[in-house]
């Protein structure tokens, strides 16, 4: 269990940690990624497939912005009063356009990384040029 009695792992209690955060400083999703698993000790860090879906539903809801760096703030609504809709659950893509919605997530992570930390991505170039030759092959390019 997290804070108040929470279970971190849920959506509610992920809205929890990524409001606290952002409270403290603006952040893009990346370090908003590494500033939960550096709270939680390390015994969870969420993946970019719940960080950035959230962030964007939590940005149309008027939450927070994006600002141009990249990184996201609260806004003046959520700094007056933020309501926790904490019923909502965490749901695994189960579609082509839901994948494709997750899959966009983790790209928005990597690029994060590219701009504050390439060293995590170094390691890994060769699988992602394998990944952008095998989606021109899918797409025809």
């Amino acid at each position: 269990m997290g804070p108040m009695g929470m279970r971190p792992h849920r959506r509610g209690g992920l809205r929890f940690y990524v409001y606290s955060i952002l409270q403290q400083s603006p952040r893009n999703g990346a370090e908003v990624i590494d500033q939960i698993e550096m709270v939680s000790q390390g015994w969870w860090r969420p993946s970019p497939g719940s960080i950035y879906p959230l962030l964007d539903e939590m940005q149309q809801e008027g939450i927070i912005r994006k600002r141009d760096d990249g990184k996201y703030e609260l806004t003046e609504k959520s700094r007056q009063g933020f309501e926790w809709p904490w019923g909502m659950s965490m749901k695994q893509p189960r579609n082509v356009g839901e994948m494709i919605v997750e899959i966009n997530s983790y790209i928005s992570y990597i690029e994060d990384l590219s701009k504050s930390d390439k060293s995590k991505i170094a390691p890994h170039i060769d699988a992602l040029k394998n990944i952008r030759d095998r989606l021109a092959i899918i797409l025809g390019s």
